[in-house]
């Protein structure tokens, strides 16, 4: 018997396992749900250690079917010290979670998609699908062609264009929908209705929302298992500051860390930021807006997991900022002349964001402090167009370099 089922997360019913995500009864979200005392025989920081350099060294604690074999070293990202950035920001104990070099398409989505796919082939679908705002595009087409899959990909037609290439190159079906991400997967989620297909974010979204965990149970053990103060966290759906907290409370649970406050924190760009309006005005519900930001792989104007990151966020004492679009672009740069990683727009939110906090106190500069880079800087490269200037160039002579050199040097300064 797996040692794992699809609970409602709010009447609580049970649903075994099978492709849905809705409970019937009261239309609110299922989950999956662990027997413990089952995880608690099984799953120790020792038979963790003897996995494999991936996130399936947690298979254990992920709902995979029994003796499931993963064909991609997924996960296991760098957790690096980033002592440039602090001091930049005013910090001195920050790191970063850098799944801008996942496998295989270099972000965090490479991860719920291989768990959602596990789960597609158990279920016995032959083409799988999603609504995407470029990087789980990218997964799915790439993970589907990996594992024998069709894939049928729905985007918003204004998606950067090194997304676009990154789904077609794996032979993917992309359709580009005229219309924003909230109104492309309104028409997946009726899609799936009418065919067999396995929508890795609409009816195998619990299953899928589970590979997010793998972030939080890494940043632990990176950690030397234990766990930070504080994690910031970019939201677009919501999904993933919710599931790192799943990971540090079930980690608890089974004993393989200490229990202590972490505070969450939730990074959105100000042209798409429901979720961190709603935590700004104290307000339990979600406004949906139009999104308006070059943020992309943000813009989701009604998160489908807005309530519950809201309720992450408050109940752990953190707090929700957004930044504009320069303040994207001026974070990618400050990243990457720090600490040498290149990000894209929504790794920008979360630098700017953890700027803000430093700022404003709410991130105190002694306290051990993750904040989470999703996706590679290689994938949106077009918000750069026009920051840097091309050089003109020299002749491969000495005196040329010289001349050079010095029209580049400093003035000196006047004493």
């Amino acid at each position: 018997m797996a040692a794992y089922e699809l609970r409602c997360r709010e009447c609580g019913k049970a649903w075994g396992n099978q492709p849905r995500s809705i409970c019937d009864d009261c239309f609110s979200p299922l989950e999956v749900s662990y027997d413990y005392d089952a995880l608690r025989s099984r799953v120790s920081r020792e038979s963790i250690a003897q996995g494999p350099p991936s996130m399936w060294r947690y298979s254990g604690l992920l709902p995979l079917p029994e003796n499931y074999q993963p064909s991609l070293p997924t996960g296991f990202t760098p957790l690096l010290r980033a002592p440039h950035l602090a001091k930049r920001l005013g910090a001195k104990n920050l790191y970063v979670k850098n799944d801008a070099v996942c496998l295989p398409t270099l972000s965090f989505k490479d991860r719920v998609v291989a768990v959602a796919l596990a789960n597609a082939k158990a279920f016995g679908f032959e083409v799988v699908s999603c609504s995407s705002t470029g990087n789980l595009a990218n997964s799915v087409a790439a993970q589907a062609a990996r594992n024998g899959f069709q894939a049928w990909i729905f985007v918003p037609s204004d998606l950067e264009p090194a997304k676009i290439l990154g789904t077609q190159v794996f032979g993917a079906k992309l359709v580009r929908i005229a219309g924003n991400y909230d109104q492309v997967n309104r028409l997946c989620s009726q899609i799936a209705d009418e065919r067999r297909w396995g929508f890795v974010n609409v009816n195998l979204r619990p299953y899928y929302a589970e590979g997010s965990k793998t972030v939080g149970f890494e940043i632990a053990e990176q950690l030397g298992w234990r766990l930070p103060d504080n994690v910031v966290v970019p939201m677009a759906g919501g999904s993933l500051i919710t599931k790192i907290k799943k990971a540090f409370d079930e980690l608890v649970t089974l004993g393989l860390v200490e229990a202590k406050p972490v505070r969450f924190f939730g990074a959105q760009a100000t042209g798409c930021s429901p979720i961190s309006t709603a935590v700004k005005a104290g307000n339990r519900d979600i406004e949906p807006q139009r999104p308006s930001t070059i943020a992309r792989s943000l813009a989701i104007g009604n998160p489908a997991d807005g309530h519950y990151a809201i309720k992450a966020i408050t109940q752990s004492g953190g707090w929700s900022e957004d930044v504009s679009d320069a303040e994207v672009v001026e974070n990618i740069q400050l990243l990457a002349e720090t600490e040498g990683i290149f990000t894209e727009t929504a790794g920008g939110v979360t630098v700017g964001t953890t700027a803000k906090l430093v700022r404003q106190g709410r991130i105190h500069p002694d306290e051990i402090t993750v904040a989470c880079i999703t996706g590679n800087g290689l994938k949106t490269t077009d918000v750069l167009t026009g920051e840097y200037e091309a050089e003109t160039p020299i002749a491969p002579k000495l005196s040329e370099f010289e001349t050079y050199l010095n029209k580049s040097l400093p003035e000196p300064v006047a004493v």
